[in-house]
């Protein structure tokens, strides 16, 4: 499964891309203990979705630490080596440049880009950020995530032929699973007193979009950038001409700015996980289990009945 792999190893370790410990052959180079492909991936909700599909948690290996900002992911020579040595390296370019460069670098020829899967939405004016055009956080709309299932599953089947049916049966019963997730926000969000989504941030795009709702953010998509004093007063003032209740702020992200707002527009905060990566804050422990506490939090914030 891994031959040719350990030239690509050796190759990285020469350019001195691995740590010395890391260098050897292709063969578990990964670290990983699973017996399926090895599949690494750039963020958690990719992580939780390969998991799933492929049926084995043991195979997978996510480069972002858990309660690690993923934009600002930096990688070190062995996770390099992990990304030279995957089966499959599932990430989507443009959210983490570190895993876009070591991709390039290594020519990973298992990389599968979610770009490729789905239709990433262009990213408003105020959300560009130095890495592209395109918001790659497209795991808010579930039914992004069922798409990108199955091209995963399409993906190992071509690593692993004798996995496919387990594979495509996992993508599909995923995507039963996501579907209802999808159905449980129409109907929670069907009936709002307001459908303005005021956040840190603009990760919440999709899920904005998918269940007709406008974000509103304070900042890009990178949640590092800093915004201009104009900005917060511009976002102070659009939240008490649309009788904004709530501004939302998020785990990993400071919620300062987000509660200066508030504060200047008389509104409340509450906490809206953008699922970068699974925190003690997060209200769950998986990836259904917080969209679903995401659900409550907006239908709270948002006077939802």
């Amino acid at each position: 499964m891994r031959t040719g792999k350990s030239v690509k190893i050796a190759a990285a370790c020469t350019a001195g891309l691995l740590l010395a410990a890391g260098c050897g052959s292709g063969d578990g180079g990964s670290g990983q203990g699973g017996g399926g492909p090895a599949i690494v991936t750039g963020v958690y909700p990719l992580q939780w979705l390969a998991e799933q599909v492929s049926g084995d948690p043991g195979s997978v290996s996510n480069l972002t630490e858990p309660g690690a900002e993923p934009h600002d992911l930096e990688l070190t020579g062995r996770q390099t080596g992990e990304v030279a040595d995957a089966d499959v390296v599932f990430y989507v370019s443009g959210l983490q440049p570190a895993v876009d460069d070591a991709v390039g670098q290594v020519g990973a020829e298992g990389a599968l880009d979610v770009a490729d899967l789905v239709d990433l939405r262009p990213a408003a004016e105020e959300e560009e950020h130095d890495h592209g055009e395109l918001d790659p956080h497209m795991w808010l709309d579930t039914g992004l995530m069922a798409e990108a299932a199955d091209g995963l599953a399409d993906r190992l089947a071509e690593v692993d032929p004798d996995g496919a049916e387990e594979y495509r049966a996992n993508a599909e019963r995923v995507r039963t699973e996501l579907e209802e997730i999808g159905a449980e926000y129409d109907e929670g969000l069907a009936r709002c007193d307001s459908r303005t989504l005021v956040v840190n941030h603009a990760a919440f795009g999709y899920l904005a979009a998918a269940h007709d709702l406008e974000q509103l953010s304070v900042s890009g998509i990178d949640p590092e950038s800093e915004p201009s004093p104009a900005r917060i007063a511009e976002v102070a003032d659009l939240v008490e001409e649309h009788d904004v209740t709530t501004v939302f702020t998020e785990t990993l992200v400071s919620p300062a700015v987000a509660e200066t707002i508030a504060d200047e527009a008389g509104a409340e905060t509450a906490v809206l996980d953008p699922l970068e990566g699974i925190t003690d804050e997060s209200p769950g422990d998986d990836y259904p289990s917080v969209m679903r506490g995401n659900l409550e939090s907006l239908r709270g914030g948002l006077g939802c009945s």
